[in-house]
């Protein structure tokens, strides 16, 4: 009657914006996600900005945020924007 709830899940999408390509950005959030066990993608702009769309349990997708405001050792964020929006059918993070 009282079993296990599921973890409450969170689809969001966004940008970052800074020094965010050519510092393998991309490579290390998707090395981020994976250590969390999120799903999405991640993807360099032509404007270079960096796209992402994750998916998981709302505590790792907050983990996932607070280190996407700071970024890899040789990025700079200036700027994080971030959505809700609807899951994608991904079962890993990829690099677009």
């Amino acid at each position: 009657m009282f079993g296990k709830r599921k973890p409450a899940t969170l689809s969001l999408r966004g940008l970052v914006t800074g020094k965010v390509q050519s510092v393998a950005f991309r490579f290390f959030t998707r090395q981020e996600a994976t250590q969390l066990g999120l799903a999405g993608w991640v993807k360099n702009l032509d404007d270079g900005r960096v796209a992402f769309h994750v998916h998981g349990p709302r505590t790792e997708v907050e983990e996932f945020l607070a280190w996407l405001r700071v970024g890899p050792p040789r990025a700079r964020v200036d700027e994080l924007e971030q959505e809700p929006c609807a899951p994608e059918e991904l079962s890993e993070f990829e690099i677009h």
